[in-house]
């Protein structure tokens, strides 16, 4: 008998969801439940039960099907993935951002050719790689190069101030915890995060999307929306986008240096790197937990009746090494024919906004990154990498290089 929404179960025979938190190989559940169950009842973090989805087909289904809700997942009472860290309104933010007027804004924010960004891009790339060599190796390569790259590339974005990276940077190890419970430093990191970027809006300093936002508050058509409303733009574009592309970016050099035919493919023919970022995004394992989405009404998810009210999660890694929709999946081919359909960027109403600027930010640094430091190499054998848990995204503590 299915539980209630939201009430924890003690049934033996619910998987535990999330599987290994280990980004260098597929969680050994994974092939077994697509192969056997596609659609499968597991426990989440929260102690809630939920459909586990696999395959490809279905996982795209979900992800198109508008009885799938995102928005939903942060109601009251519904079953949880894991604990909200953010306010509960701020979930469907692109929608709230379509519903006050400014996506257009904030899409022409999100253009990789916006005037000079690549530009910028790749200059902080060789501004990063000078600093790793002049202190030389060993480096942490997240902490040297993927966190600051990413979080500069969104100051630069937002229109604020460089500096202000570190402040705001320093929140996201808590704000995208997976936990069973509030956390108590995710509220005090949000409002602090909040009150900074409502100041930001006074400073003359400020341009970029940030400046146009504090423009509208001269505007009587938008004088509905507050200034924290406003701030909230900025807090979570800044935090899902740097988690997001510093995390990918972690992640596909994990993959790199633990698949050394890819990384000298890559470094060799430069003009690859393109369909390699593709193909990277198809195999890498950052999504450390899975898409959720809310049943509106009962659906038939393959040979399984989802009901009203139970929550439903999206394996994106089950679906994009899915071998009925990509031979050979766990073969890194540059030249598939099929890559770019992969699910890591979602799907559906929920696409994600940043595709073009993830795909740039994540191909200039593998330029970069592979030019300058050719025999780029891990430091430590790959089992002593640290793998952090309870987070949404699968990423090293720590990634420590030589060349």
């Amino acid at each position: 008998m299915t539980a209630a929404p939201g009430t924890r179960t003690d049934d033996p025979h619910l998987l535990e969801f999330p599987f290994s938190w280990d980004g260098t190989q597929v969680p050994a559940e994974v092939e077994e439940i697509r192969a056997a169950t596609p659609v499968r009842r597991v426990r989440t973090i929260a102690g809630a039960e939920a459909w586990l989805v696999s395959s490809y087909d279905l996982c795209a289904q979900v992800l198109k099907d508008d009885r799938f809700s995102l928005k939903d997942t942060s109601a009251p009472g519904v079953p949880r993935q894991y604990a909200l860290t953010i306010p509960p309104e701020v979930v469907n933010n692109m929608g709230n951002i379509t519903g006050a007027g400014l996506r257009r804004a904030v899409m022409k924010a999100l253009n990789p050719k916006s005037p000079g960004l690549m530009e910028w891009l790749r200059e902080e790339a060789h501004r990063l790689v000078d600093r790793m060599v002049a202190d030389g190796p060993t480096v942490d390569l997240r902490a040297a190069f993927c966190d600051p790259y990413s979080a500069g590339m969104h100051c630069r974005i937002l229109g604020i101030p460089q500096t202000e990276a570190p402040a705001f940077l320093r929140s996201l190890d808590i704000a995208f915890m997976n936990a069973p419970c509030p956390i108590t430093g995710a509220k005090i990191n949000w409002d602090r995060d909040i009150a900074r970027m409502t100041a930001l809006l006074d400073d003359p300093a400020t341009h970029g999307l940030m400046g146009e936002i504090a423009a509208l508050r001269d505007d009587p058509e938008y004088a509905h929306l507050s200034d924290e409303m406003l701030a909230t733009v900025g807090v979570t574009m800044f935090g899902a986008g740097v988690i997001s592309t510093s995390g990918f970016l972690a992640m596909a050099l994990v993959y790199l240096l633990t698949h050394p035919i890819a990384r000298d493919l890559l470094r060799d023919r430069p003009d690859l790197t393109g369909p390699g970022v593709e193909e990277l995004l198809r195999v890498n394992l950052s999504i450390g937990d899975a898409l959720p989405r809310l049943a509106l009404e009962d659906v038939r998810l393959g040979d399984v009746d989802v009901k009203r009210g139970e929550l439903v999660l999206v394996l994106v890694e089950g679906a994009n090494l899915d071998p009925e929709k990509f031979p050979d999946p766990h073969r890194f081919d540059v030249h598939r024919d099929n890559t770019a359909d992969h699910l890591s960027f979602g799907g559906g109403a929920h696409y994600c906004p940043a595709t073009a600027l993830g795909r740039a930010h994540a191909r200039i640094a593998l330029e970069v990154l592979l030019d300058r430091l050719p025999a780029l190499a891990l430091a430590v054998p790959p089992g002593q990498l640290v793998w952090r848990t309870g987070f949404m995204k699968r990423i090293p503590e720590r990634l420590p290089v030589t060349w």
